[in-house]
């Protein structure tokens, strides 16, 4: 099947090298030559693990084509994607849906006359969506109809196949999905979607549109509510002398709420939870349903960073004479990726920074963008224990593998005081006490 792909961010490139890596033909579309460019040398533009290796596989064998003409694309191509952001509007959290109207309007000016043509968004988008995207290419090709004075013979449907993959796993997510979401209106989209993900395991749901867009906003919303109650427990915790951790571990053993995403943390971050919370909650507003709770997600999840941060002011408070030197480890949202999209981690070295505190830090992949979003307000260092050198604590804000069996002996002796302040709980209370540190964790008691 030869299918197109617009846009190449972390949905776009992971599906495009994916249905690839199965012998489909992938035309990508982009704007920027340069970008493109690099795409064809096998450079990904994102931090994914396995994804340059899959990129120049498909790359070599042919498979893969990256372009920023959509004729050449649509014109042998039965099913197209959308796969363009959708960020947030400043003050209302509304999803900005300019790109998905603007490759519309191509998608119309440049559509096979000659064949059948599904297209999907994988954009995540509020309900409504892909209907306004139907009215805009039907817009365009009465345009073409009238400029030709002839007919026009390009049929087409709209569908909605969003994706759920998580950053860092995005090629495992997208090999081995739970359920594969169809919302289309009729059954030919419907019998070439499934034709197209039949390597695929994982439930199938074939719904109508409108269903098919909600289910990814319904799915976001629960596990970031997840993670925000988890969080809002571990506030408890402290203050109560409990073990969060435990206690979600016990919570998540009634079958009915499954243990997955309660975890404590520093917050929830990345390209869908935050703004797809706020898009629904926007949604909700517009449309006259009560989305109270949203909006206390929301809270919970900006609290949580929050308190972080004033852990540390508590417990390495700036004196009068001088500024505590503070290491840090990780600033992406989350392990296994270099997205810096609403991180926690990125707030909280803002906050801090501005607070007067100096800051050493490293992140195996996050740096040079938090360099460009920040600049440089914080010392940036190559070397994980290089930062900790002559620091007076050391702050784990993601959860990077490297970071979980560190050698803990070398940190007290490079640290001034043996103090660690960990926003991810890596390490055991128990044996950090042995080791002489003062352990300051996340939902636990601090340990010294």
């Amino acid at each position: 099947m030869t299918i197109t792909i617009i846009g190449h961010g972390y949905v776009g490139i992971v599906a495009a090298c994916v249905f690839a890596d199965f012998g489909n033909t992938v035309y990508v579309i982009g704007h920027t030559p340069a970008k493109l460019e690099r795409l064809r040398g096998g450079d990904p533009l994102i931090y994914e693990p396995g994804l340059a290796e899959m990129l120049k596989r498909n790359n070599t064998a042919g498979r893969l084509t990256f372009t920023t003409e959509y004729s050449e694309a649509l014109k042998h191509s039965s099913i197209v994607f959308i796969c363009v952001g959708t960020p947030p509007t400043p003050g209302t959290g509304e999803a900005d849906l300019t790109t998905v109207f603007k490759v519309s309007e191509t998608i119309g000016q440049n559509l096979n006359p000659d064949t059948f043509t599904v297209v999907s968004c994988k954009s995540t988008v509020p309900v409504g969506t892909n209907m306004k995207v139907k009215e805009i290419i039907e817009s365009q090709l009465s345009k073409r109809l009238s400029a030709q004075h002839a007919p026009l013979n390009a049929i087409f449907s709209v569908a909605s196949c969003p994706e759920f993959l998580r950053e860092g796993t995005g090629i495992h997510d997208t090999l081995n999905p739970d359920r594969i979401v169809i919302g289309a209106e009729d059954q030919t989209s419907i019998d070439m979607l499934m034709e197209l993900h039949k390597p695929f395991p994982g439930e199938r749901v074939v719904t109508n549109i409108p269903s098919a867009e909600l289910i990814k906003y319904a799915s976001n919303s629960l596990l970031a509510t997840k993670l925000s109650f988890a969080n809002m427990i571990a506030l408890f915790a402290e203050k109560l002398g409990a073990d969060a951790p435990q206690v979600l571990r016990a919570v998540g053993m009634d079958h009915r709420i499954g243990p997955k995403n309660l975890d404590v943390s520093i917050g929830y971050g990345g390209a869908c939870f935050p703004k797809d919370v706020q898009a629904l909650t926007a949604t909700g507003n517009q449309c006259g349903v009560n989305v109270s709770l949203l909006n206390a997600v929301e809270q919970v999840n900006e609290l949580s960073w929050k308190n972080y941060a004033d852990k540390v002011k508590k417990c390495a408070p700036i004196k009068l004479s001088t500024s505590p030197c503070l290491a840090v480890w990780g600033l992406a949202f989350k392990a296994n990726t270099d997205d810096i999209r609403f991180a926690p981690a990125v707030k909280i070295v803002t906050e801090l920074a501005k607070s007067g505190y100096k800051l050493k830090v490293y992140d195996p992949a996050a740096m040079e963008n938090v360099r460009k979003q920040i600049g440089d307000i914080i010392e940036y260092f190559d070397k994980q224990y290089d930062v900790v050198t002559g620091a007076d604590a050391l702050c784990i804000l993601t959860e990077w593998n490297e970071f979980r069996q560190a050698d803990l002996a070398k940190i007290k002796s490079l640290l001034k005081m043996p103090l660690i302040i960990d926003g991810r709980n890596l390490y055991d209370p128990s044996k950090m006490k042995e080791l002489g540190f003062t352990y300051v964790s996340t939902g636990r008691k601090t340990t010294t």
